[in-house]
């Protein structure tokens, strides 16, 4: 037996008791001791063969899995030297380090343990084979350890969606915004403003209610409303932020752009500092669009090679010239490529939101008089002139581009807002709080500023997961990895 703290039991410190060999008839019922009745495991770290594997356990049966494998069960939040043993054949498998995390005070809410063995592909299969033989244990889902959170009341929606991006972010900016949320940037805001939402709520709901009791005052609809106008403006300022969180979570799109053979696949390479695209003197070597992603100071960055522009008979040079024009339509910069040591083209000017001239080949040319030329006709477009071959003039690009994702995604305060799915309940909040603050003004009908204040709350019980929210469940954890 072990000690009502988790610990073990005296005399037993130090030691290893033998695992008795176990059948399924000898184990607990463990769907009688919570609703939740699985328990889950997984390998949560990296793919073998590693020097460390990390496999989780959450749920009712996760101290059993202790007295079944280890013998005992560890001092609580404390790693403990364990030897694994399969309790059937009472072999050892592996020499390890258990954690054992009593509910709730735990990251999933449950009982939890974590086994830190080594990362060998037998080691894994074994620890796993013999987790799967115990009564109502199974590997688990998907982002099933952080769903459990998530329904526990460790984290709210909001954290999830950071903790998903804290995990797929690729820049240092990205991992900054992502931590940020899930350190509850936006769910502490959203939980306050729900909070007053409710005050304003229940002055109005007590006229309601207790319209005939001598000791409700009757100007309370006055202060609901003038709470509601205040959250709408706080709300609102959120709002307008130009879209800066999801700008960051997605990445700036920059797309190179120009006619055949201006080096726009060499200048791709040089930015990559890799050999992403096919490089050939044939025109029209590239026909789709190519997609590189990039740490550009901190920031993420796509470039788009495309197809170079051209009138042409073929059907897949005219689909990728189509493309071409597509996706640049629809980046947030243009780079306008074009060959030096060639008469400038007609440049598309008026397809294009944002857009610089970069003079190529500047190895070939004499630069000085190449770029005065070619700056009188790009009016009011910063102009690089640069060499993809030799690397010359590179560094001022991206010195440019580095300052141009810094403010195209803002380096200010952080931003409240990072999905589509927040703002969205935001403005359905916002729209809300509107109304029932013109319908306070105008029709003073108590009864329709009560509705317009639940119609408030329940969008924000839905960014923050507290109502209604089933139907994006499944697809915010299909993101995650198994043991996550």
């Amino acid at each position: 037996m072990s000690g009502r703290d988790g610990s073990a039991p005296a005399g037993t410190v130090g030691k290893f008791r033998e695992p008795l060999a176990v059948s399924r008839e000898d184990q607990p019922d463990l769907g009688r001791m919570t609703q939740n009745s699985d328990t889950i495991f997984a390998l949560s770290s990296g793919r073998p063969p590693a020097a460390i594997a990390v496999v989780r356990i959450s749920g009712p049966g996760a101290r059993f899995a202790l007295e079944t494998i280890l013998g005992r069960v560890p001092e609580p939040r404390r790693a403990s030297l364990a030897r694994l043993k399969d309790p059937n054949s009472g072999e050892v498998i592996d020499e390890a380090l258990a954690l054992w995390f009593p509910g709730p005070h735990s990251e999933t809410g449950e009982d939890v343990v974590e086994l830190q063995i080594h990362g060998g592909r037998a080691v894994i299969a074994a620890v796993l084979d013999v987790l799967g033989r115990l009564q109502r244990f199974r590997l688990a889902e998907p982002g099933e350890f952080t769903r459990r959170a998530f329904e526990n009341g460790r984290l709210d929606l909001t954290a999830v969606e950071g903790l998903a991006d804290l995990i797929y972010a690729d820049t240092e900016a990205q991992r900054r915004q992502a931590y940020r949320h899930l350190k509850g940037l936006l769910g502490q805001r959203a939980e306050a403003w729900r909070a007053q939402l409710l005050e304003a709520l229940a002055l109005v709901e007590a006229r309601i209610d207790f319209s005939d009791q001598d000791d409700v005052p009757e100007g309370l609809l006055e202060p609901a409303v003038a709470m509601a106008g205040r959250l709408a403006g706080e709300i609102s300022a959120a709002l307008a932020d130009a879209g800066r969180g999801e700008r960051l979570r997605e990445g700036l799109v920059v797309a190179l752009v120009g006619p055949t053979n201006a080096g726009k696949s060499t200048l791709l390479n040089r930015l990559a500092r890799r050999e992403a695209a096919i490089v050939s003197p044939l025109a029209g070597t590239t026909r789709d669009v190519i997609e590189v992603h990039l740490d550009l100071n901190g920031y993420p960055v796509t470039l788009l090679d495309t197809a170079g522009l051209r009138d042409s008979n073929n059907p897949i040079e005219q689909e990728g010239v189509r493309r071409t024009r597509a996706r640049a339509a629809g980046a947030d910069l243009v780079l306008w490529i074009e060959d030096a040591t060639r008469p400038l083209a007609d440049l598309p000017k008026e397809e294009f939101a944002s857009w610089w001239g970069i003079l190529n080949k500047a190895d070939l040319v004499d630069s000085g008089t190449k770029r005065h030329t070619y700056e009188s006709q790009f009016i009011g477009t910063p102009v690089f002139l640069v060499s993809a071959l030799t690397g010359a003039g590179l560094d001022a690009l991206i010195e440019a581009l580095g300052r141009f994702a810094a403010d195209f995604v803002g380096a200010g305060e952080p931003a409240l807002v990072t999905r589509e799915r927040q703002r969205r309940a935001l403005q359905q909040t916002e729209a809300a709080l509107r109304r029932a603050v013109e319908e306070g003004a105008t029709t003073r009908r108590e009864d329709i500023v009560a509705e317009e204040l639940r119609l408030a709350g329940q969008a924000l019980g839905r960014l923050i997961g507290r109502v209604n929210v089933e139907d994006i469940l499944d697809v915010i954890f299909r993101d995650f990895c198994i043991g996550k």
